[in-house]
């Protein structure tokens, strides 16, 4: 299996791990509403992260066939922030703003993290 097949796999395990977390949250915490939109946020963000993958996967196609330029879909994961808003602003007393800009961050922060502790690994195994 190639690096960039097991770079999205580990993503795509720590994003369900943070979903099942924040629904954990939802359920049991006193602050319902900010969990409503943090995993509102979480889900587009990880709608995303798949977007970004399959896209990236398909830019590296092209490149390999030298064929015409593909986009990395830019516009859909916009789209995507933006319904989540749209829906946050539209059902604002189920869901927290602040949760859902938190979410939707969420999935960049895993991509680092993730970054970060390969290298680190890494170094630990030269």
């Amino acid at each position: 299996m190639s690096q960039y097949r097991k770079m999205v796999i580990r993503q795509r395990k720590w994003m369900l791990y943070l979903l099942s977390v924040i629904v954990l949250g939802a359920g049991f915490s006193p602050y319902p509403m900010f969990f409503f939109g943090l995993l509102l946020g979480s889900v587009f963000s990880f709608f995303n992260l798949w977007i970004l993958h399959r896209n990236m996967e398909r830019l590296g196609e092209v490149a390999i066939r030298k064929r015409k330029r593909a986009s990395i879909g830019t516009l859909t994961r916009l789209g995507g922030a933006a319904l989540a808003t749209l829906i946050a602003l539209r059902y604002e007393e189920y869901f927290h703003i602040i949760g859902v800009v938190i979410g939707l961050c969420l999935s960049y922060a895993v991509i680092i993290i993730d970054l970060a502790v390969y290298y680190v690994m890494q170094e630990k195994r030269s």
